[in-house]
């Protein structure tokens, strides 16, 4: 029995959910989202809550059951006050801009990376190395972040690189000279 998949997801005053077989489209003031299901899972809409259930007694569908509820929890919640995501640039000369819908990232390297950042998703930069990334969407926000950290992830000697705020990283000692 699924603790998280039997709770209902409660829909807010400005939120509209329709469901139509395996498809849930959730729609609220930042944006609307659509997302399809695995048919182990039913959804129905019941007045001002989303009830989830396994469709049959099978393993898969009882572990689909909390997945699916989490995900169409992160839609609602989404679609009022999107996501978002800090990433933090350390480096001497690294620095990010932004030139229309294109993100361009100097981290060192002989060439400047261009990231085309994805509809949906939006990107405010704050003295060049602050970033923040939004969108209604969990999981683009949470792949933007991390497709930007993966162009120079942190490395331990010096501490350069990108990294999400709040992240702890194991930091180095370097060679010792005799």
């Amino acid at each position: 029995m699924s603790r998280i998949g039997k709770l209902p997801v409660a829909i807010p005053d400005k939120v509209k959910v329709a469901v139509d077989g395996v498809s849930v489209t959730v729609e609220g003031p930042k944006g609307t989202l659509t997302k399809n299901f695995d048919t182990n899972v039913s959804i129905k809409v019941d007045g001002d809550n989303v009830i989830i259930e396994p469709a049959s007694n099978s393993r898969q569908s009882r572990a689909m059951w909390g997945t699916a509820r989490s995900i169409i929890q992160g839609m609602v919640e989404g679609v009022v006050k999107p996501f978002e995501r800090s990433l933090e640039i350390e480096g001497v000369g690294f620095k990010a801009a932004l030139k229309g819908n294109i993100l361009d990232l100097a981290l060192g390297y002989s060439h400047p990376i261009n990231y085309p950042v994805p509809t949906g998703i939006t990107i405010t930069i704050d003295g060049g190395t602050k970033l923040k990334v939004q969108g209604a969407d969990k999981h683009m926000v949470g792949q933007v972040a991390a497709d930007i950290k993966s162009y120079y992830p942190v490395e331990p000697y010096k501490g350069k690189g990108v990294r999400i705020v709040g992240e702890f990283v194991r930091r180095k000692e370097g060679k010792k000279t005799a």
